[in-house]
Parts: C-alpha cells; sequence; structure tokens
C-alpha cells in the first residue's frame, strides 16, 4: 500500500514542498455528490513530509463517518510554489525520503554562584509514619523526574536534566523551583480554598463562555489580594540570592509547573503563565504571586475539567530559572519524532529570532527543519528537509524588565534563524533527551546571544502521536478534488473539518461563537482553548506546527491550518469551507 500510494503521489503531480493545507469554496464546478470516504492508510511513515492538504466543496456531514477517532485524513498531493528559503522535495513520503537521506561541548552545568550556606532541609514527622518534605523552595539540581508531586511536571524535569544529562552533552539553566507543600499553605491559611470550590462547582461554567470569564477573574483577584505566608517569603528572597547573588539587574525566567502537568496524554501546553526578563527580588516575587494565580485562567480551568483533572487535586508551583539571553539570539522548539505522522526516525526542529515566547505562543511562523536520527548517529550530514519561516516579529527584553516584540529586519527575515551545525546539535540534544526518558519528547531550546551556546529551557513528553494505537492507521480522504484554494498553510493534524467561518478578532469574542463554526483568526494562543474544543476546525494567519495552540488542537482532534498569512482577508464570515489537513 506505501509502495502504491508513493507511486501515485509521484505519478500526480511529481513535486511537493513540506506540509502545507489549503481551503476551497464551498460551491464548485465539479458535478457529482460531495461526499468523503475513508480510505486504507499507507504504510508507516509514508508521506509524512510530503502531506499537501487542500479544501474541497463543503462535504455532506451526513454521508461521513461521524466519529472523529475512527479516521484520520490525507490530502492528495498536489504542486506547491517553490520560493526562496525551501528544499522542494519529492513525493516520497517520509519513508521514502528517510531512505534516501540514509546514504548521504563539553557539558555544562548553569548552577550560579552559592553566596549563602545551604539551607537545612525541613522534614515534618508525619501521624501515617513517614516523612513529609515541607521545604517551600528546593533548588533544581536537587529535583529529580520522580518529584512531580512536590514541585510539578516542569521544574521536576529541569532537575532531572540537569543532575543526569548535563555531563552528556545536554545544558540547561539553573534557579529554583517553589513547591506544592508552598501552594496549599497559601491556599489553606489564606482562606482561599473554599471560594473556589464554591466558585468551580458551577457546572454551567464550562459551557457558558462569560460565565467562564468571570468565574476566572474573581478566583484570580482573590489569589492576587491574598498576601504570601512570611516564611515563604524568607525562603523565596534566599533562592533569590543564592541564584542571583544579590544582583538586581540578574534576570530570571518565572514560569508555571503543575503537578498535573508534562503528563504523556495531557500536556498542559501553555495553560498557565510564563514571565521573562524579571529582574530583582520584589519583580520576582510579583511574577511568582501571578504565576499562582494563573492556575485559575480561563483556559486552564476548561482545559482541566475537560481533561478529567479535579481542580482541588492540582497544584501550581513555580519555576525560577536563570534566563537564557537569546533576545538577541534565537530560540524555538523541537520533538523528537513528525508531529503529525508519528514517524520517530526523525526530529522536527523549529527556530525563529529572539525570546521563544513567540515560537509557543504561535505569533511567528519559525524556520523548521528535519533531521534523520540513522544518518545523524552516523555522523553524517542529516538535515533532510527545511521550510524558512516569515519570522515578521521577534521578542525582545524591554528596558526595567519584561518583554515587548519589535520587527525584523529584512535580512533577518531572509536568512536561516539557527544554522546547520546548531540544528544539527540539537537534534543530537533531542536525542538524547528522548533515549534518556524513553519516550518521545517536546522541547524547547535557546540560543544565548551573548555566549552563543545552545540550552534546552523545557522538556515535556508528546502527548499526540506517541498515543496513537500501534499498528492502527486510519485516513480521512476527499474523493472530489478541486484546484480552486482559497489559502493555505501548514497542517496540524490529518483531519478534515467543514462548517461556515466565524472570524474572531479577539478572545473578548468568545461568546459569539457558535460549536461547529470553523474559528478563523489573526493567530490563537491557549486562551482561545474554551472555543478551540468547540470548533470544526482552526485556521490562523500565524504561528507554527510546535506552537501551544498547535499541540491543544492535535489533542483535541480539531485540524488546523497555521500561518496563513492572509486567511483573514480572504475568508468572510458565514463562508461555507471545508478545511483539509
Amino acid at each position: 500500500i506505501s509502495l502504491k500510494l508513493c507511486a501515485h503521489l509521484v505519478t500526480s503531480r511529481s513535486v511537493v514542498d513540506s506540509l502545507c493545507l489549503g481551503i476551497m469554496p464551498v460551491h464548485s464546478k465539479m458535478s457529482g455528490a460531495r461526499r468523503v470516504a475513508a480510505v486504507a492508510a499507507v504504510g508507516a511513515g509514508a508521506g509524512a513530509l510530503a502531506g499537501t492538504a487542500f479544501v474541497a466543496p463543503r462535504l455532506n456531514a451526513a454521508k461521513a463517518p461521524n466519529t472523529r477517532d475512527q479516521m484520520l485524513q490525507s490530502g492528495v498531493a498536489v504542486p506547491y510554489a517553490e520560493s526562496a528559503g525551501r528544499l522542494s522535495i519529492p513525493a516520497l513520503g517520509m519513508a521514502g525520503i528517510a531512505a534516501a537521506a540514509a546514504g548521504a561541548s563539553k557539558a555544562r552545568r548553569c548552577h550560579a554562584s552559592n553566596p549563602t550556606k545551604q539551607r537545612k532541609v525541613a522534614v515534618a514527622l508525619q501521624a501515617r509514619g513517614g516523612d513529609d518534605d515541607t521545604r517551600v523552595c528546593i533548588p533544581l539540581e536537587e529535583l529529580r523526574n520522580t518529584d512531580v508531586d512536590k514541585v510539578g511536571g516542569k521544574s521536576a524535569s529541569l532537575g532531572e536534566m540537569i543532575s543526569q544529562l548535563s555531563d552528556v552533552g545536554v545544558p540547561v539553566p539553573g534557579g529554583f523551583s517553589t513547591t506544592a507543600y508552598a501552594y496549599k499553605e497559601f491556599l489553606d491559611k489564606g482562606g482561599i480554598n473554599d471560594f473556589i470550590n464554591e466558585k468551580l462547582s458551577d457546572e454551567t461554567i464550562y459551557t457558558d463562555v462569560n460565565k467562564l470569564m468571570e468565574v476566572g477573574k474573581a478566583v484570580r483577584d482573590k489569589i492576587m489580594d491574598t498576601p504570601f505566608q512570611p516564611n515563604f517569603e524568607e525562603e523565596l528572597k534566599a533562592q533569590w540570592l543564592r541564584v542571583s547573588g544579590g544582583d538586581e539587574k540578574f534576570t530570571f525566567a518565572v514560569r508555571s509547573s503543575a503537578t498535573a502537568e508534562d503528563l504523556p496524554d495531557a500536556s498542559f501546553a501553555g495553560q498557565q503563565e510564563t514571565y521573562l526578563n524579571v529582574m530583582g527580588y520584589e519583580d520576582m516575587k510579583q511574577k511568582v504571586h501571578l504565576v499562582f494565580a494563573s492556575l485559575f485562567t480561563d483556559r486552564a480551568i476548561s482545559y482541566r475539567h475537560d481533561r478529567g483533572f479535579e481542580h482541588e487535586k492540582v497544584q501550581l508551583c513555580a519555576t525560577c530559572q536563570k534566563m537564557v539571553r537569546s533576545e538577541t539570539g534565537a530560540a524555538g522548539v523541537m520533538f523528537s519524532l513528525d508531529t503529525e505522522s508519528g514517524f520517530d526516525k526523525v526530529v522536527f526542529v523549529t527556530s525563529a529570532y529572539g525570546l521563544g515566547e513567540t515560537v509557543v505562543g504561535g505569533t511567528v511562523n519559525p524556520d523548521e527543519w528535519y533531521v534523520f536520527k540513522p544518518t545523524l548517529a552516523e555522523g553524517k550530514n542529516a538535515i533532510i528537509a527545511r521550510t524558512m519561516g516569515s519570522k515578521l516579529i521577534k521578542m525582545v527584553y524591554k528596558a526595567g524588565g519584561g518583554s515587548e516584540t519589535v520587527d525584523t529586519s529584512s535580512d533577518e527575515r531572509g536568512k536561516w534563524s539557527a544554522s546547520d551545525q546548531e540544528v544539527t546539535a540539537l537534534a543530537e540534544m533531542a536525542v538524547k533527551i528522548e533515549k534518556h526518558y524513553g519516550r518521545p519528547m517536546d522541547i524547547e531550546w535557546a540560543r544565548d546571544g551573548d555566549d552563543g551556546k545552545l540550552y534546552i529551557v523545557q522538556a515535556r513528553p508528546e502527548t499526540v502521536a506517541s498515543q496513537k494505537k500501534v499498528g492502527v492507521i486510519e485516513e480521512y480522504k476527499m474523493l472530489e478534488k478541486s484546484s480552486d484554494v482559497i489559502a493555505e498553510g501548514r497542517a496540524v493534524g490529518k483531519r478534515i473539518g467543514s462548517g461556515k467561518v466565524n472570524i474572531l478578532t479577539s478572545i473578548d469574542q468568545m461568546a459569539q461563537f457558535s460549536e461547529g463554526e470553523v474559528l478563523v483568526a489573526d493567530m490563537t494562543d491557549p486562551d482561545w482553548e474554551p472555543i478551540m474544543k468547540k470548533a470544526g476546525a482552526i485556521i490562523t494567519n500565524r504561528g507554527g506546527r510546535t506552537c501551544h495552540a498547535a499541540i491543544i488542537a492535535r489533542e483535541l482532534g480539531i485540524p488546523a491550518i497555521v500561518g496563513c498569512g492572509d486567511a483573514t482577508d480572504k475568508l468572510a464570515k458565514g463562508d461555507e469551507v471545508t478545511v483539509s489537513c
């Protein structure tokens, strides 16, 4: 089947570029019934890189299988115009490309100096006869991946990499984490728990977007109005002094780390807040407070409910990590497999200039590379495909702390944001991390503009492709075809969706969105999760296939097109379209 499909793809139109999609109007000159049919899928990995997609006339939903999990989708290969910076490849599928490609620093720990004596671990003897760690802050280097219940998924994973992978060439910046114990103490002694439980017990907030926003704001305000406990503030300052040496200009990244986070089947990607370029103790204390409150963002409340997590059983910690100066360098995301096909013999790398939040947040179209693992292991040139992104903006430090986005120069837009040597080095790190954890991984990285070195700043399990049933491949295919494409971009998922277009310019318009509509926006981020789950499909002008919104779309099983560039101009509210990935 794999060979037959590859032959069909090549015979059909010869050459395609990397993953792209299209949207067609509901009306077409083609005759025949509008229909969709499931077809036998290709062999493992085939067609992954060459997978193009397009949208045909509006399909009759009644004739389509009504269970999304019964089928995946596949578009038919069509020509795609080459542009500067793109490496076009024959439509042989991932397996064919990989087979063709097969022929073809010293580790550094980032522990800050410790000007103060190591603080004694506080341990309280419990009535049940065990020891309970009652520390409110813990240095990252003392943590392991088994400490998720203490410090959340992000902090535990960083500690694991610092202690276990630094010596094999995976550098990770140091820092510390607040603990779940501290968070529970804060909620209990501040009298916040009862208030939260009462507010979230109303089931109507999960179907009424306006009610959800009202409840979320009330809970966050309650948390922000409650001061920290004195013992927590004392330890927070001690850890700040340990890492920064008391330098008010020393910069931190303060990120959320939830005890139900970075799990193999639920990423919680972007559900809580991140703050960059945090300078000084007072600024850090405020950002930690905001991170605590962000456990109850509208998107996080909705996501936990949809994934079956009980709100009261999830605690939030703050990861306070030495900042990598990527505002003058580059940053991005990489996966240790192909995100769309699940093909595990490649590393998929994305990159853009400046701080990595533009890539993970979906506000920029990044550069992309595929690196073939078997060739990489042989020490040969293993980059088998690349696509240059537009990279129209970048995020940089703002004077006095914080960050802001600025336009990139024409020179930056026309160059690769990472060199082949850097992409290869990143892929090697990804392979080491994957091997250590024993599963496919979703990894964030950054290149420091000061020292030019590469750092890993986060790693979590990949939650979609790696969870697919082994030995089962399903596809959607549109039998009616047309070359009348309205817009195209990068495919997220392998499914087909259709419906009426609803163009939203702000999350404040979420209440205007109805279930089954096609969500069209300049960009989406995890704040849009409450309506993303109701969409028949999602289309954005900006964003890459590794951004948080793309990860959430995959987890929800919603077909999405990201990085179209002009979808909001070419589509109009009420248009009936079919979106094929």
